[in-house]
C-alpha cells in the first residue's frame, strides 16, 4: 500500500472504508485493499450497529463505538444520528464513568486529546498546534477533572470526558468534529490509587495548586488564543477551588462558558421558566429553596437571581427570594465554614422569627412556603411524603426537581410526587423518566440534563464568532428551551424531550446567534443569523475525495 493510501485509511476524518467508490480507489491507490464491493453509508450503519447490538455490556458497547470513532468519524456520527438517545449514556454519562477508571487500562488512541501537562509549561503551544495538526478549532472542551460528578479526582483520565462531551457537540448540534479538540490539563492526581497504578498515564505526582497551576492555566489560554481565536473555550469538571476563579477570570475577555458553574444553572432556569409558561405566573412571585448548596446548587441560584434582576428587581430584593439549605439547615450568613459562593445566598438571621429552628429542610418548608424546590443534594428521599403535601398546600402548582443523579440518589422519584400533590407538581428531574399515567393524564416528565442546552448554546456562539458570553445571551437562551414546552397540553412537561435534542438545539444556536450579533459582540460581519447557523452545521455524510 502505497504511503498516501494509508495515510487516508488511518485518517478518521477522510477514511470511508468499504464507502470507497471505484474511482476514488484507483486515484487514491487503494484498489486491491478494501474487499469489491462498495458500500453506501446507510448499508455501513446497518452494519455497524448490529455489532453494537451484539456486545453484551455497555461498557464494550462504548469500546466498539470509541473504536469506530477513531476510525471513521464520519460514520461513527451517522450511526449516532439515528440512535442518538440510545448513545447519548453509552458515550457520556453514565458509562463514561467506567472508561475513565480504566482508561489506562484500555487506552488504545489519544482520540484527538491535546495533553497538556502543568510540569512542562513551555510546551503548552506546541501541544495544541501538534494535537490540532492544521485543523480550523473552533471548539475546545476543557478538563483537569479533578471534580468528575459524582467520582471526584481521576487524573489525566479525565480525558475520555472532554472526548466525551464533543460527541454529544456533534451529534446534537452540528459541530464538525474535525473543529473540535478535547483537551487535559495535567495537573498531577490526589487520587492514591491512580498514583500507585503502574499502569496510569499521567504525571504521577499529587495535584498542583496555586501559582505554578494558574501560571499554566494562563499559557494554555493564550496559546488557545493565538492559536485558535475564533474558538470557544469551554471548561467541565474542575475542582470547587479552581472552578469558579478561572471562570471570573476569562468570561469578560473571550468566548468561554464553565458547564458545571452555567449549564446546570441555565437548564433549571429553563426548567422554571418553561412551568411559569404552563401556570402563567411571574418569576418574581416565586420563593426558591434550593437543597444542596454545592457548586451545582449554587450556579442554579446565580442563574436565577441574574433572571430576577432582568425582571426588574434590585440585588437585595432578589436574594431575598432564596432560601439555601444544606446539612446544617437553611444557611444564614454567621454558619461556619461557608463557601465564596454561598456567602452570596447566605440569609440574615434577623429576616426570620425563629431563625434557629431552621434546621432541617422540613422545617424550612413549612417556614416559609417555597413555590420552588430545587434538589442537588444525593441525599436519596429527601423530598419526603409530608415534606411534599405540606409545600402543595400552599402553592396551587409546585415545582419539585429532584436532581441529584442516578436514580438511587434522587431526593424523590416523580411518580411519588404526582401522587402526594394530587397531579400539581410541576417536575424536573435529574434522571430519564418515562410517561407517567395518573388519573387518566399521561405526564411527560422533563429531564434536567446539560446536553439540552450546551449543544446549542455553543454552535450559536461559534456561528455567530462571539467575543463573549454574556448574561443577556444565557437569559435568552433559557428563554428559548424554556419557551419550547406546550403549555396547553395537560400533563406537558416543564422541559423538551432528550428525543428532540438536535432540533432544538438548532433553534437555541439561532437564538444565542442572534443575540450576539443584536449587541454587536459578533467578531466577524453577519447579516443572516439562520444562514450563519445553517453554514456551519455539518451532516455525516460522505464527500467526494476525488478531483
Amino acid at each position: 500500500m502505497n504511503q498516501h493510501a494509508d495515510h487516508i485509511l488511518n485518517n478518521p476524518f477522510l477514511n470511508k472504508g468499504t464507502a470507497f467508490t471505484k474511482e476514488e480507489r484507483q486515484q487514491l491507490g487503494l484498489t486491491g485493499t478494501l474487499p469489491a464491493h462498495v458500500q453506501t453509508i446507510d448499508e455501513q450503519t446497518d452494519q455497524a450497529y448490529a455489532q453494537f447490538q451484539s456486545k453484551t455490556s455497555d461498557l464494550e458497547k462504548r469500546l466498539f463505538l470509541m473504536t469506530l470513532f477513531n476510525e471513521n468519524r464520519t460514520l461513527f456520527f451517522h450511526l449516532m444520528d439515528e440512535h442518538v438517545v440510545e448513545f447519548m449514556p453509552i458515550v457520556y454519562d453514565p458509562t463514561v464513568a467506567d472508561s475513565i477508571e480504566q482508561y489506562s487500562e484500555l487506552f488504545t488512541d489519544p482520540q484527538g486529546t491535546a495533553y497538556v501537562s502543568v510540569d512542562d509549561p513551555d510546551s503548552i503551544e506546541d501541544t495544541l498546534r501538534n494535537a490540532a495538526n492544521g485543523r480550523d478549532i473552533r471548539l475546545l472542551v476543557v478538563t483537569d477533572a479533578e471534580g468528575i460528578l459524582g467520582m471526584g479526582d481521576w487524573g489525566v483520565n479525565g480525558a475520555d470526558i472532554a472526548v466525551g462531551k464533543l460527541m454529544v457537540y456533534t451529534a446534537a448540534a452540528g459541530i464538525d468534529p474535525a473543529q473540535v479538540l478535547p483537551v487535559s490539563i495535567d495537573a498531577g492526581t490526589n487520587n492514591q490509587k491512580l498514583l500507585d497504578d503502574p499502569l496510569y498515564l499521567g504525571n504521577r505526582h499529587e495535584r498542583v495548586y496555586g501559582d505554578k497551576y494558574y501560571a499554566a492555566i494562563d499559557k494554555f489560554v493564550e496559546a488557545e488564543q493565538k492559536l485558535f481565536p475564533k474558538a470557544l473555550l469551554h471548561w467541565e469538571d474542575f475542582g470547587r477551588s479552581n472552578a469558579k476563579v478561572i471562570l471570573d477570570k476569562y468570561q469578560d475577555k473571550l468566548p468561554t462558558f464553565n458547564d458545571d458553574i452555567q449549564g446546570t444553572g441555565m437548564v433549571v432556569l429553563a426548567g422554571i421558566l418553561g412551568g411559569l409558561n404552563i401556570t402563567n405566573e411571574d418569576i418574581k412571585d416565586q420563593k426558591f429553596v434550593i437543597f444542596g448548596s454545592g457548586t451545582a446548587g449554587m450556579g442554579i441560584a446565580s442563574q436565577i437571581l441574574d433572571e430576577l434582576k432582568r425582571s426588574g428587581l434590585d440585588d437585595a430584593d432578589a436574594r431575598k427570594h432564596f432560601y439555601p439549605v444544606d446539612k446544617q439547615g437553611l444557611l444564614f450568613t454567621d454558619t461556619p465554614d461557608l463557601t465564596a459562593a454561598q456567602k452570596e445566598f447566605a440569609r440574615d438571621r434577623a429576616d426570620f422569627d425563629n431563625p434557629d429552628d431552621l434546621t432541617t429542610l422540613a422545617a424550612v418548608v413549612k417556614a416559609v412556603h417555597p413555590t420552588v424546590m430545587i434538589g442537588t443534594s444525593t441525599q436519596p428521599g429527601a423530598f419526603s411524603e409530608d415534606l411534599v403535601k405540606d409545600m402543595a398546600a400552599h402553592t396551587e402548582r409546585p415545582m419539585i426537581f429532584p436532581l441529584s443523579n442516578p436514580t438511587k440518589l434522587a431526593e424523590a422519584k416523580a411518580e411519588d410526587l404526582l401522587k402526594w400533590t394530587d397531579g400539581k407538581a410541576l417536575i424536573a428531574t435529574g434522571i430519564p423518566v418515562k410517561d407517567i399515567d395518573y388519573n387518566g393524564t399521561t405526564y411527560h416528565i422533563g429531564q434536567g440534563n446539560n446536553a439540552l442546552m450546551y449543544p446549542g448554546l455553543g454552535f450559536g456562539l461559534i456561528a455567530s464568532t462571539a467575543k463573549v458570553l454574556n448574561g443577556e445571551t444565557l437569559s435568552a437562551a433559557c428563554h428559548a428551551l424554556g419557551g419550547l414546552v406546550d403549555a396547553s397540553q395537560p400533563g406537558a412537561a416543564v422541559l423538551p424531550p432528550v428525543d428532540d435534542l438536535t432540533d432544538f438545539s438548532q433553534h437555541i444556536a439561532e437564538v444565542v446567534a442572534q443575540s450576539v450579533v443584536d449587541q454587536k459582540l459578533n467578531q466577524e460581519p453577519i447579516e443572516d443569523v439562520k444562514q450563519a447557523v445553517a453554514d456551519l452545521k455539518w451532516m455525516p455524510e460522505y464527500h467526494s475525495l476525488t478531483d
